[in-house]
């Protein structure tokens, strides 16, 4: 039985581990953690909990992290992950974060975009980029996983088949990104209240915002090549999910059905990803509470243009379902478990 802790225990990202580790046949939750007042039981935190957990929720404290867990989920906000990572590490357990501390291998872009020094810079090089699809050997072998943001966790997995095939125009790519308002996470902030968010729909931090660097990145890495995209996320008046229009441009005519046929061929083994039929295209509620990436793919012949649509559930697939997915590769679990 693997013992895991989680730091970050009260928040969505928090509260959605302990759901998917609860239903996990070789995991036990061996202790809780994050930012709180005062200690308390996690079931006066999430009442649903109750019956199926009793451990304490309290300030971090490493002498017992280190005590009672194999694994260490860091579900904090970001900056909070590097002080955490090294103390966790040199004693011999192992760590998944989800914050960005670690994703960036361009210390000076993740401080350019982050605003603050990174303070742990050895273990960035030591980091593997947890997006099971690309680097599943990489994260079997791993002591320290970066688990990918949302956003770019639905950009590179829609993309990368386009550009691997070599039949897109590397710098035309445009991203539409929509997602549900837990993507900013449990803290009060007003434009995230209910009366700013409700009825609303609203574009932010277009081409400036701090998951951009996190694609560029991974695409780059694809294409062998420097890639710059277009990057404009919004504000959806919903509690999860995220939907992506991607536009890009085909360097030579395509059907519909013989994208389809390419994309289906390079995720084939993949448990997570599903590709649509032709004409079909996904929607949030088609992923929501689950670790599923659905694809739809168009293409307009006349203008060369193929648009994908890409879903995902920022909480599960963008957050703590691939957190779990990186695990269970790590220890050899179906990787499956816990998820489906």
């Amino acid at each position: 039985m693997l013992n895991v802790g989680i730091i970050g225990a009260s928040g969505y990202a928090g509260e959605e581990l302990i759901e998917i580790l609860l239903r996990h046949g070789s995991v036990r939750i061996t202790y809780l953690a994050a930012k709180i007042d005062k200690p308390d039981n996690i079931t006066k935190i999430f009442p649903k909990f109750k019956g199926r957990i009793d451990l304490p929720c309290e300030e971090p404290q490493l002498n017992k992290l280190l005590s009672r867990c194999d694994l260490v989920f860091l579900a904090l906000p970001h900056t909070q992950s590097m002080y955490w990572v090294p103390r966790i590490l040199e004693a011999g357990k192992k760590v998944i974060d989800l914050s960005a501390d670690y994703r960036l291998k361009n210390i000076s872009v993740y401080e350019a975009f982050y605003k603050t020094a990174h303070t742990d810079k050895a273990n960035v090089k030591k980091a593997v980029y947890g997006l099971p699809e690309l680097y599943r050997q990489e994260i079997r072998s791993a002591d320290l996983i970066a688990n990918p943001g949302c956003y770019p966790t639905a950009a590179i997995l829609a993309i990368a088949p386009a550009l691997v095939g070599d039949f897109i125009e590397r710098d035309c790519i445009f991203i539409d990104a929509k997602s549900g308002a837990s993507g900013a996470g449990r803290k009060i902030i007003q434009e995230l209240t209910f009366t700013e968010v409700n009825e609303n729909l609203k574009a932010y931090k277009i081409n400036t915002h701090q998951h951009m660097p996190e694609i560029e990145q991974e695409l780059s890495k694809i294409a062998h090549h420097l890639l710059k995209i277009n990057f404009v996320p919004h504000l959806l008046a919903v509690n999860r999910g995220i939907l992506e229009t991607i536009y890009l441009k085909l360097k030579r005519p395509l059907t519909s059905k013989q994208v389809i046929d390419i994309y289906q061929r390079f995720y084939k083994k993949e448990p997570f990803i599903r590709i649509l039929e032709e004409g079909n295209n996904p929607q949030l509620k088609d992923v929501i509470y689950t670790n599923f990436c659905d694809l739809g793919i168009n293409v307009d012949k006349d203008r060369r243009a193929l648009v994908l649509v890409c879903a995902i559930d920022n909480l599960q697939k963008g957050a703590s379902g691939q957190a779990v997915q990186n695990m269970n590769i790590m220890y050899g679990f179906s990787e499956t478990e816990g998820l489906l």
